[in-house]
């Protein structure tokens, strides 16, 4: 009678010991697959806000170019040297010189063969969640592979014109700085007289 007492008992503490292991597994399951879905969460965010201050840099750098080289005889964009001469008064043309949003560092700079900057871009190699549906002023970015792939620039391909079905071959329509029209409508590009641009961080 005692034997068969004791047997039960441990019997009981088995059971309760496999509850308790299959207990502890099934929490870390569950928080690893929130920690998943947090960090998915967190990184959707700091892609919109990419987007959002990447294009406000990228329009800033626009908006600074056309009010400098107003009035000037001599062609091509002008550039500032520092995101911080996007900020500065009486004609601030960014609210603020920000950060890159993947990495909470320095962005990627894209220089121009003058030295300016001519565009940002983030340094992370992640995969980006958006594939197409880009806004208009970072169209080009569609099926673009990593963050760092995203150029904001001045100027930048979603800024090339659309020539509309009722447009004629022989039509001349608006055209991006940098480029000339040839005989015939189409654009070619004017090749810079100090080379190309370059990236520095």
């Amino acid at each position: 009678m005692v034997v068969s007492r004791q047997y039960h008992r441990m019997n009981e503490r088995g059971v309760t010991y496999l509850a308790l292991m299959f207990a502890i597994v099934f929490i870390g399951i569950a928080t690893t697959s929130a920690a998943k879905q947090w960090k998915l969460i967190v990184q959707r965010e700091l892609e919109a806000d990419l987007l959002a201050k990447g294009i406000e840099v990228q329009n800033a750098l626009a908006f600074y170019s056309a009010s400098v080289k107003a009035g000037r005889v001599m062609p091509g964009e002008i550039y500032p040297q520092t995101l911080a001469d996007l900020t500065r008064l009486p004609k601030p043309f960014l609210r603020k010189v920000y950060l890159d949003p993947m990495g909470h560092g320095e962005w990627e700079y894209l220089r121009a063969p003058t030295g300016g900057i001519m565009g940002v871009r983030s340094k992370s190699q992640a995969k980006p969640f958006r594939q197409h549906d880009f806004p208009l002023a970072v169209r080009h970015f569609d099926g673009r592979v990593t963050y760092h792939d995203w150029v904001f620039q001045h100027p930048n391909p979603s800024s090339a014109p659309i020539v509309s079905q009722g447009t004629t071959p022989g039509s001349v329509g608006p055209i991006m700085p940098g480029l000339q029209n040839v005989p015939g409508g189409s654009v070619s590009a004017v090749q810079p007289n100090q080379g190309q641009p370059t990236v520095s961080p």
